[in-house]
């Protein structure tokens, strides 16, 4: 290793919470405050509160819900009626009209 390159290490430096809560870890730098850790963290406690404003969830329950009753009722019949009768359609738009002459 190269001589003066490299930060000190300190390896009983603290991580000090909000909640007055000390780690003691291995790092370059001394001391480091930190406003969330795992003893006060909501997700961690458990006293997370999840808050759904756009009822995002259930929007896409229900989008969900539909298709699948759309394609239960539909079944692979209802596609292939679909199909065939969007190649018709398209055929008939290919062929010339014929114009009656009287």
């Amino acid at each position: 290793m190269k001589a003066d390159i490299h930060p000190k290490y300190y390896p009983e430096a603290k991580i000090i919470c909000a909640c007055k809560n000390e780690i003691t870890v291995g790092s370059t730098v001394p001391e480091t405050h930190v406003e969330l850790c795992s003893s006060c963290h909501p997700f961690y406690t458990g006293k997370q509160k999840l808050i759904d404003s756009a009822r995002r969830v259930e929007k896409f329950e229900e989008k969900t819900i539909a298709k699948a009753a759309k394609s239960h009722v539909l079944g692979k019949k209802a596609k292939t009626v679909k199909r065939a009768k969007a190649k018709a359609e398209k055929k008939a738009q290919k062929q010339p009209k014929v114009l009656n002459e009287a």
